[in-house]
């Protein structure tokens, strides 16, 4: 039997605490100021990319969640696969008995376990997936911090989810960019009390691109230049010894200021861009509201480009949080329990138990003054840990059959 040269990875979410909005270079992917993110459990979000090369391919190709797309029309995946053979190139050179991979066409298939284009990361865990898989394919020698710089020419936040933890994408001031990269602030298991909520407001597809809103924020925006100038340096270096120290509070501030002050200059963007909703807004209120009847910084949300939350807290909050938001944003009726909140961390003995009542009376008497939203308005509650980088999978679990096709749709 002829060799298979296959690699199939898992790369996670990652959610900005402070965020990256503007790039200076489009075509390198080079943002404008420095960012920090949080990556999330692979467990619960993540990408599974499989990618295979064999000399009797007769062209490259890729399937997204079972769908051809054509490789040629996206500038950024031809970029991301070129410089990655450029690499596996070298290695060649260097060892004559290597296998001419860097020579041969490619097939890559890759699904995601959450929605695409709702906010929610999916270009980044979709290219630190592809980025992770071509270099276990092609046994590259570069370090994480390296690679990240290719995963950034494919989506500028996909360099920090090529690790796990805590990440700073590091802005750079090189032409061309070799001083933009990702950099490990604190691994996954530096704060293991720390945990994230997301609450799905929406999965449709948003209707203003990251790539093409932050572009006409650079170009319009009043506000940002002074974000970028005196703004964000201060808050990375907060941010950063927040977490060195695990000081909860200050980490929460940072967050939700930096999210408000993104949201504002996509505002100050002119036509002006609104990716939060009514429903985004309750919720963001909620929090702070939250945060006073518990008498101290116990929660902080943040919001990307799309009107999905993120929240942040404690292990010791969660139980009372999900209940909070449980009640007052109640499931739809056609939405089953462990569809709604699947209790994966087992903070209640059933997922249908969530959203009946809330336990802790000034939590209780919190929900009953918010009163409850229209059922419906969150979709679902994803709960989550800080997690690990990208992960190389067995050959079981192969996206791409013998004839290195999708296995569902060759089935």
């Amino acid at each position: 039997m002829a060799a298979v040269f296959e690699a199939t990875v898992t790369a996670p979410v990652n959610i900005a605490v402070i965020k990256y909005w503007g790039k200076r270079d489009s075509t390198l992917i080079l943002p404008t100021n420095s960012s920090l993110s949080v990556t999330l459990s692979q467990d619960h979000l993540r990408t599974r990319t499989t990618i295979r090369a064999s000399p009797t391919f007769d062209r490259d190709r890729l399937w997204l969640n079972g769908a051809e797309e054509d490789v040629s029309a996206s500038k950024r995946l031809v970029n991301a696969i070129t410089t990655a053979r450029r690499l596996r190139a070298e290695v060649e050179k260097q060892q004559t008995d290597a296998v001419p991979l860097s020579q041969w066409p490619v097939h890559v298939s890759s699904e995601n376990n959450f929605p695409t284009a709702a906010g929610l990361a999916s270009s980044a865990s979709g290219y630190a997936a592809l980025v992770s898989a071509l270099a276990a394919l092609f046994e590259l020698p570069q370090s994480a911090s390296e690679l990240s710089r290719v995963a950034r020419v494919g989506s500028g936040s996909a360099c920090r989810s090529m690790f796990g933890g805590f990440v700073a994408w590091q802005a750079g001031v090189a032409a061309d960019g070799s001083d933009s990269l990702a950099v490990q602030v604190a691994d996954h298991t530096h704060w293991p009390e720390l945990q994230a909520l997301i609450l799905v407001v929406s999965d449709r597809k948003k209707t203003v691109s990251s790539t093409a809103g932050m572009q006409t924020t650079v170009e319009t925006s009043a506000l940002f230049p002074e974000r970028v100038r005196a703004v964000v340096p201060g808050r990375m270096e907060a941010m950063q010894k927040a977490i060195a120290e695990r000081d909860f509070a200050t980490f929460a501030a940072l967050t939700m200021q930096d999210s408000n002050q993104f949201h504002a200059v996509c505002l100050d963007t002119y036509p002006p861009i609104s990716y939060m909703n009514d429903t985004s807004r309750s919720i963001a209120a909620l929090v702070h509201a939250f945060n006073a009847a518990v008498g101290r910084t116990a929660a902080a949300y943040t919001y990307d480009a799309g009107p999905n939350a993120v929240i942040y807290a404690l292990e010791s909050d969660m139980r009372d949080l999900v209940e909070l938001f449980a009640y007052c944003f109640p499931r739809a009726e056609d939405t089953a329990p462990d569809a709604f909140y699947p209790n994966p961390l087992g903070l209640f003995e059933s997922p249908a138990s969530v959203g009946r009542q809330v336990s802790a009376p000034k939590v209780a008497e919190l929900a009953h003054a918010a009163g409850r939203s229209p059922a419906g308005c969150v979709r679902r509650i994803i709960h989550t840990s800080v997690g690990d980088g990208p992960r190389v999978l067995p050959a079981s679990q192969s996206l791409l059959d013998a004839a290195g096709l999708p296995r569902a749709a060759s089935e």
